[in-house]
């Protein structure tokens, strides 16, 4: 009987924020979590065991039933390894124990079963640190062998540890998609507030978007945590499980009558159920799965196959990395993937149309019965539009994910029938990107050799309804950004997909991708407001550095459990931080939304003020007399000039008229011509100076003082 002490003191000071999160009074357990069996060729076949040892009493509780080919003595090994390192090995007779398991004791041919109750020595338990208790996902798992007299391997299971703790939260989602839907209410109730107050159809069109975080660029940070989950790296367990949390930002969400109506609709278009389906991956998950069934189901659910190696007989397991195993964890077959993002999608669409025209229905109604607001005309009149923009936005909202799925479904599904929709549908996405982009482009381009720039993207109200979704967060001069933001997303989606099951290869191109991105955006900083700038390039920041922690988790390279879970801590950590920030940041939007105007729209309406100010002139208008040909400096210099008038006028012909700097009325002679201080007049002292100054009737212009 041996043991061997890890080194805990890293691990321990890693994940002390987590033990403190997760509480020190629950009971402190740890438990096997299902099994698999681990020897080709037994003849003791294993069909339910399960192990539980208690901190408290210092117990451990184990039950075993199996078949045994013949009556036969066995000796139990038992070895317990966490984070790479055996933490307990010991050989048990279970005929010489203090408490002898007296069905084990010999094994009996054909059935059997065995419980027992056993104290585990002091000098092995004080070996488990406390942290193993309360750390998420512990990485540890279990292999008992049963051992004939000589030695012989009779028998063998593996089994995972865990203490009831992990990260993967139905809270952390809820919270996260809560998150999502506070930005979504908060520009909506901004883009509202802009058209209620006068903007129109086009204030209603844009200018929310541009507040920082916005629903776009929350969801794209759920989406870049899931999409990192995706990588077909050894990540460890907590990692895993963190990630999981945020599938649903990129449209998985699984029902279970949801995945086996695309069961049978795979079944029915040539898709093979016998290998992939969710009522196998809900059977194989089942802690009272015998080994026998998951040895039987083995290939079907794609968790671990068995194949024969010429005549050795011995037994090779698949581990799943990537998509697969990231969607098996979600009770998601890998060929479901695809149809089930499409159904989510579908769903979506439907209500975004019936929500436009419920709107419609009730403002015509509010237009029939009631006194109709002018701001909402808009909405009214072209209630289409605010349509094809909505689905015009989910589908930049979603492009990245979809070209991941439609290549993954290329080259993993089995339906002929989903692979036609998938191909259908990216050619829709993409078609969609593409005319938007030509259309931006050639307008831009229009522009700026009539006009000299791009402006009237922006300040033109016809071209900012219709495109602006694209580019309202940016500054003018970046109006093209949007092109190298899609082509992003489609790099990073046709990466993951194309590379699976190839992690060094994955991690190198994502880290190409995300550094060229990051290197965009901090060049640039293309973000009208500064809050939009900070945001989005520490997005992406935290992007770049995912990947470059995920250089940790690649095999190739062969780092140590301890430090591969240190470092998936680390990357929850600065993920959660950068989630809460963003969550900080939403409050403060809500604060603002009402209070700050997009700088576009509101560069906008002035101009179009001014521009309706111009074609309202009349001959009698004020703002149409000479007075307006020299506009106010503003520095207490205001004149009026006679010489800008007629700039023939020359004063030094003038009748000879000077100054007199006792009257603030009399007009002042200077080398730049003749003119008068605007100067006001108060009350009758006004008029009546006005009237003493006047010129005699009959004399014209020609007069004297």
């Amino acid at each position: 009987m041996a043991a061997s002490s890890p080194r805990w003191s890293v691990r321990r000071g890693a994940a002390w924020a987590m033990v403190l999160a997760n509480g020190v009074l629950a009971e402190q357990m740890l438990v096997t979590s299902g099994f698999t069996n681990c020897n080709s060729n037994p003849s003791i076949w294993v069909d339910q065991a399960s192990f539980k040892y208690s901190n408290s009493d210092k117990t451990m509780v184990f039950s075993m039933s199996g078949t045994s080919e013949k009556e036969q003595d066995v000796y139990v090994a038992l070895s317990v390894t966490a984070y790479g390192h055996e933490v307990y090995n010991s050989r048990i007779n279970p005929c010489d124990t203090d408490t002898p398991v007296h069905a084990l004791c010999p094994v009996s041919a054909n059935k059997f079963s065995a419980e027992s109750t056993q104290t585990v020595p002091e000098k092995y338990a004080s070996q488990i640190p406390a942290i193993a208790f309360h750390m998420p996902d512990i990485n540890a798992h279990a292999t008992l062998r049963l051992l004939s007299a000589d030695n012989t391997e009779i028998g063998c299971i593996d089994s995972q540890i865990t203490n009831g703790e992990t990260a993967d939260k139905a809270a952390v989602s809820y919270a996260a998609a809560g998150m999502a839907g506070a930005a979504l209410l908060v520009g909506t109730a901004s883009a509202a507030g802009s058209a209620l107050s006068g903007a129109g159809a086009a204030g209603s069109a844009g200018g929310a978007a541009s507040m920082s975080p916005s629903f776009g660029e929350t969801i794209g940070v759920f989406q870049g945590i899931a999409m990192t989950g995706l990588m077909s790296v050894d990540m460890p367990q907590v990692y895993q499980s963190y990630t999981k949390n945020f599938a649903f930002a990129t449209g998985i969400i699984p029902f279970i009558d949801m995945e086996r109506s695309i069961d049978r609709f795979r079944n029915s278009t040539g898709g093979n159920l016998t290998t992939d389906s969710v009522d196998y991956l809900t059977a194989s998950s089942s802690d009272s799965t015998s080994t026998t069934t998951k040895r039987a189901l083995a290939r079907a659910v794609s968790l671990f196959t068995r194949e024969e190696e010429g005549q050795s007989g011995s037994s090779v397991k698949e581990v799943l990395s990537g998509i697969q195993k990231y969607f098996n964890r979600l009770k998601v077959p890998q060929s479901n993937v695809f149809m089930t993002i499409l159904l989510i999608v579908l769903i979506i669409i439907a209500v975004i149309v019936v929500g436009v025209l419920l709107g419609k229905v009730i403002l015509e109604t509010w237009a029939m019965y009631g006194k109709f607001p002018e701001s909402m005309n808009g909405f009214r009149k072209h209630y289409w539009r605010s349509m094809a923009r909505t689905l015009t936005s989910l589908i930049l909202l979603l492009y990245g994910v979809w070209v991941l799925y439609c290549i993954f479904q290329f080259t993993n599904g089995d339906s002929w029938a989903a692979k036609l929709l998938a191909a259908i549908t990216l050619c829709i996405f993409t078609g969609v990107l593409a005319f938007f982009s030509w259309q931006i482009w050639r307008t831009a381009k229009r522009l700026q050799s009539t006009n000299g720039d791009a402006a009237a993207l922006y300040e033109d109200k016809e071209n900012w309804i219709k495109y602006s979704i694209f580019y309202e967060s940016y500054k003018k001069d970046f109006w093209w950004l949007f092109i190298p933001a899609i082509t992003y997303m489609f790099a990073k989606g046709a990466v993951l997909a194309a590379t699976d099951g190839h992690g060094m290869a994955q991690a190198v191109c994502l880290l190409f991708v995300e550094g060229a991105m990051l290197a965009l955006l901090a060049w640039s900083r293309p973000f009208e407001r500064k809050s939009g700038n900070v945001v989005n390039i520490s997005i992406q920041t935290v992007r770049f550095l995912s990947v470059v922690c995920v250089f940790v988790f690649v095999e190739e390279f062969g780092v140590t459990e301890t430090t591969k879970t240190v470092t998936g801590i680390a990357l929850i950590a600065i993920q959660s931080t950068l989630a809460g920030v963003l969550a900080i940041l939403i409050c403060w939007n809500a604060i603002v939304a009402f209070i700050k105007e997009n700088p576009h729209r509101k560069r906008r309406k002035e101009l179009e003020k001014q521009q309706r100010d111009l074609d309202t002139l009349t001959p009698l208008d004020a703002r149409n007399s000479l007075l307006m040909l020299d506009r106010p400096k503003g520095d207490g210099s205001d004149t009026f000039s006679m010489a800008k008038v007629h700039p023939g006028y020359d004063s030094k012909e003038s009748d000879g008229y000077e100054h007199d700097p006792a009257n603030p009325y009399s007009i002042p002679l200077d080398t730049k011509g003749f003119s008068r201080p605007m100067t006001p007049m108060d009350g009758d002292n006004g008029r009546e100076s006005l009237i003493a100054n006047a010129a005699p009737p009959g004399r014209g212009g020609n007069w004297k003082s």
